[in-house]
């Protein structure tokens, strides 16, 4: 049997890409933080950039020593601990959380946060993988099919109590989309769409009858959304419409690294939410639609290992992989252009953030280890050390 070093089995340029982009994304986080660190925060203007080096470097660093090299099969080992786990930091979070603008869903550990509802999206696309890529070999009730789905809904439920529904609302994406992936049979399909409008009229039932807000003040405000120039002094329309500015500023070819005037706290989180814009302002809009294509090539790269993949498990985890980031990119794309409410969600690879960065870095190792796998079952070979 021919040895081989991990290494040499990884798709390379989908490797070539996101470092490619976690470098840009530091980059852009030092441009776009530096001003607000010092003005707003009263830190040192390098202090978001070092914060995000260091969250990137240790997710590297955990990628390729631990993720690309534990086989997916002895995820089901570990997975009740993360189910469990994932739900009861989001319980903490109800009743001892802090709040954080507007909502709970932060745990503070001092030297950094940790946000829960991050990870309990890869916790989720790796459950509903496990349990799909075992479910045709066994014999199960009329609606065990759906069981992942009423995990699910329960960590819907508590992040939208944080409250965070722009979070939530990626959650139930992920896991409807995601379903959609799975080759059910017809008659499941229909099952599927039966509980997924019976749930939602229980949700809603529950919220109507609790006598509380589904939504806070600040999202009712954000439902408000179209021309936001119009509307420059209200909260929505102030950070839009200088989105706007800052895109238009830009131009073709941008003003420069480092020579935006909407992050001198025109944009309140430039280095997050709006970074993007703040990236189209400084190289230029020509540099924006290159950035564009690029996630879509990366998609692309995913969905290819998705379909090599020999595994139901495996095909739907890396499934799942690209409807996260294919959410997160549109979400923010189109909250930035007033294409629909804003909902706080940062861009992949490209915004600040350390439960984000980490979380996503290690779902693209998780895809990685799947084109390894894949390889590995196209011929006799044995993985030696990276």
């Amino acid at each position: 049997m021919k040895k081989i070093s991990i290494f040499n089995k990884i798709d390379k340029p989908l490797l070539i890409m996101c470092i490619l982009y976690n470098i840009i994304g530091i980059i852009m986080v030092l441009s776009a933080s530096s001003v607000s660190a010092v003005l707003k925060y009263d830190q040192s203007p390098y202090y978001f950039f070092i914060r995000q080096t260091a969250f990137v470097v240790v997710s590297y660093f955990i990628g390729f020593f631990i993720v690309l090299r534990f086989p997916l099969k002895k995820y089901k080992r570990y997975l009740p601990i993360a189910l469990i786990g994932v739900l009861g930091l989001l319980i903490y979070l109800i009743i001892y959380g802090e709040l954080v603008n507007s909502a709970r869903s932060w745990i503070d550990f001092k030297s950094f946060s940790l946000q829960p509802s991050e990870f309990a999206k890869t916790v989720l696309i790796i459950y509903m993988a496990i349990f799909y890529g075992e479910y045709s070999k066994k014999k199960n009730g009329k609606y065990s099919f759906f069981i992942p789905l009423g995990y699910a809904i329960i960590v819907f439920l508590l992040v939208i109590l944080q409250p965070d529904l722009g979070t939530g609302l990626i959650l139930a994406g992920i896991v409807f989309f995601t379903f959609l992936a799975i080759p059910f049979e017809g008659n499941q399909i229909i099952k599927l769409i039966k509980v997924i409008s019976g749930t939602v009229a229980v949700c809603g039932l529950v919220f109507i009858l609790s006598g509380t807000d589904f939504l806070t003040d600040t999202q009712k405000s954000r439902l408000t959304f179209k021309s936001p120039c119009t509307r420059y002094t209200e909260d929505t329309g102030y950070q839009v419409c200088n989105g706007f500015i800052a895109i238009n500023n830009g131009g073709l070819f941008g003003k420069g690294l480092g020579n935006s005037t909407q992050k001198y706290l025109y944009l309140p989180e430039a280095h997050t939410d709006f970074i993007f814009p703040i990236m189209v302002e400084e190289l230029g809009l020509f540099v924006g639609v290159l950035f564009i294509l690029g996630y879509l090539f990366i998609l692309y790269r995913i969905i290819k290992i998705a379909k090599e993949s020999v595994l139901l498990r495996n095909s739907i985890i890396c499934y799942g992989i690209a409807i996260y980031l294919f959410l997160h990119i549109i979400v923010n794309f189109c909250g930035i252009l007033a294409l629909i409410p804003l909902t706080g969600v940062p861009v992949p690879f490209l915004s600040y953030g350390g439960s984000f960065t980490m979380n996503l870095i290690l779902c693209m190792f998780i895809v990685q280890r799947v084109c390894v796998e894949n390889k590995i079952s196209q011929g006799k070979i044995e993985i030696s050390k990276i």
